[in-house]
Parts: structure tokens; C-alpha cells; sequence
């Protein structure tokens, strides 16, 4: 049996109703020496006597929480319910980790955030500010979600994502690689953003949608259904891209345009104003689809053409 490394003082304090006790060590390891104070714990099974793990400051675990491995505890931070951080993890600052979240691994809990529910933690990654990651999500690899996001239900943030400001992430959706989703963005469902694509604004992301490879989508834009949006492509304002529909190349899709059904927009094409490509329509190199103008069925605009229909109010 390993011998203790810290004992239980006499100074206490009320939490959740219940004692937890000011603990001091008996032993010098890692940085803490001998009869240095460290945090609070209700008592001796929430913090291992292996490892290296350790309570700071005015740190508290409580319930059935349990802090193991090498991890660290420190400032305000609070681990609570039947959490458990351990591996190399730290929770610091004023973040709470309750529920029968886990964080473990090299990652780094700090701020206000709070990892609650049944999520998950791990790998590098950072959760800050006022984040919330909660449910069954998960946050891994060198991921981040900072400022006020939120990340919930089974969601899954990882690679070297970033999810910051008042962006949420939540159902089935994924977040992966360099991607990034901020401001008041949006993405759930089975949605997935991958690669070094951007979701940013009021913009969202639902259904079975996938944006990758460097496209954008931006400002109140909606992309759904099992819709598709890659390589360079942008798509922002107003516009919606629903159905089967794809945007791809160095497409332009905004105003209050809209791409869907089987239709393709890629190359160079613009689709702005309040225009419509719908059915098996594609619209391709250099073309530009604009005002009212209606492309559907099988039809095909290419190289330089310009489709455009005014509206009566601008007539």
C-alpha cells in the first residue's frame, strides 16, 4: 500500500453542506513540500495518495469526486459529484468540473469554464473563459472552446478545432481538424466542419451539412440538409444551401440566394441577390446568377454567361 502523502487538517469549511478539510502534506513531491497547506477535500478517497496529484490554494473536491495521477487542482476551482480529473490535467481559476464528467490526459480546465454532465475532457485540450461543455460531448486532441460556446449533447470538438465567442456545437456534430466556429455560430444535428473550414456570425450549420477544406460560412447563412460546402468556397448574408446541393471551388453564395436540391455551384460562379439554383442545375466558371433570376431543372451556366431577372420594384 502506498504510504500517505497528506493528512487532513483541523480547519474546515462548509461546502455543499458537508465538511471538507484543508489538507497538508507529509511528504515532499513534485513541487510541494513537506507540511505545505494545499486545498480542500471532503475526505481522503477524492484525492489519490499515488501520483503526484495535488489541491491548491483554496481548491475543493467534494462528494465522490476524485482527483488522480499527476493532476492538478489549484486557485478557486471546484471538482465535485462523481467528476474525476486525472492523468496530467489541471482545473484552475474559478472552473467547475461536477457530474460524472471526466478530464484527464494533458488537458487544461480554466476561467469559469464548467466540463459537467457526462462529458469528456482529454488529450491537450483546453476548455476556458466561460465555456461549458456538457452532456456527452467531447473535447479532445489540441482542441479549444473558449469565451461564452457551448458544446453539448454528443458532440465531439477535436483535432486543433477551435470553438470561441458565443458559438454552440451540440447534437451529433463534429468539429474537427483546424476548423473553427465563432461569434454566434451555430452547428449541430450530424453536422460536421472539418479541415481549415470557418463557421462564424449568425451562421448555422444542421442536418447531415459538412463544410470543409477552406470554405467559409458566414453571417446569417444556413447550410442544411446533406448539403456540401468545400474547397475555397464562401457562403454568407443571407443565403440558404439545403438538399443535396454542393458549393465548392471559389463559388460565392450571399445575399439572400439560394442553392438546392442536386444543384452544383463551384468554379469562380457567384449565386447573390435573391436568386435560386435548384433540380440538377449547375452553374460554373465565371458565371454569375443574380436578382431574381431562376436557374432549375438540368440547365447549365458557364464561362462568362450573367443570368439575372429584376425584380419588379426595380424595374
Amino acid at each position: 500500500m502506498t504510504d500517505k502523502k497528506y493528512t487532513l487538517t483541523t480547519e474546515s469549511i462548509s461546502h455543499f453542506n458537508k465538511n471538507s478539510y484543508r489538507i497538508k502534506a507529509l511528504v515532499d513531491f513534485s513541487d510541494v513540500k513537506k507540511g505545505e497547506l494545499g486545498g480542500f477535500v471532503e475526505k481522503e478517497a477524492n484525492l489519490s495518495h499515488d501520483g503526484n496529484a495535488w489541491v491548491y490554494g483554496d481548491a475543493k473536491v467534494s462528494g465522490n469526486a476524485k482527483v488522480s495521477g499527476n493532476a492538478e487542482v489549484s486557485g478557486y476551482a471546484e471538482v465535485s459529484g462523481d467528476a474525476w480529473v486525472s492523468g496530467d490535467a489541471e482545473v484552475s481559476g474559478e472552473a467547475r468540473v461536477f457530474g460524472k464528467a471526466r478530464v484527464f490526459g494533458n488537458t487544461w480546465v480554466f476561467g469559469n469554464a464548467r466540463v459537467f454532465v457526462d462529458a469528456w475532457v482529454s488529450g491537450d485540450a483546453e476548455v476556458s473563459g466561460d465555456a461549458w461543455v456538457s452532456g456527452d460531448a467531447r473535447v479532445s486532441g489540441d482542441a479549444r472552446v473558449s469565451g461564452d460556446a457551448r458544446v453539448s449533447g454528443n458532440a465531439w470538438v477535436f483535432g486543433n478545432a477551435w470553438v470561441f465567442g458565443n458559438a454552440e456545437v451540440s447534437g451529433d456534430a463534429k468539429v474537427s481538424g483546424n476548423a473553427k466556429v465563432y461569434g454566434d455560430a451555430r452547428v449541430f444535428g450530424d453536422a460536421k466542419v472539418s479541415g481549415n473550414a470557418k463557421v462564424s456570425g449568425n451562421a448555422e450549420v444542421s442536418g447531415n451539412a459538412w463544410v470543409f477544406g477552406d470554405a467559409e460560412v458566414s453571417g446569417n447563412a444556413w447550410v442544411f440538409g446533406d448539403a456540401r460546402v468545400f474547397g475555397d468556397a464562401w457562403v454568407f448574408g443571407d443565403a440558404r444551401v439545403f438538399g443535396d446541393a454542393k458549393v465548392f471551388g471559389d463559388a460565392r453564395v450571399y445575399g439572400d440566394a439560394e442553392v438546392y436540391g442536386d444543384a452544383k455551384v463551384f468554379g469562380d460562379a457567384w449565386v447573390f441577390g435573391d436568386a435560386w439554383v435548384s433540380g440538377d442545375a449547375e452553374v460554373s466558371g465565371d458565371a454569375k446568377v443574380f436578382g431574381d433570376a431562376k436557374v432549375s431543372g438540368d440547365a447549365k451556366v458557364s464561362g462568362d454567361a450573367k443570368v439575372f431577372e429584376k425584380s419588379k420594384e426595380g424595374e
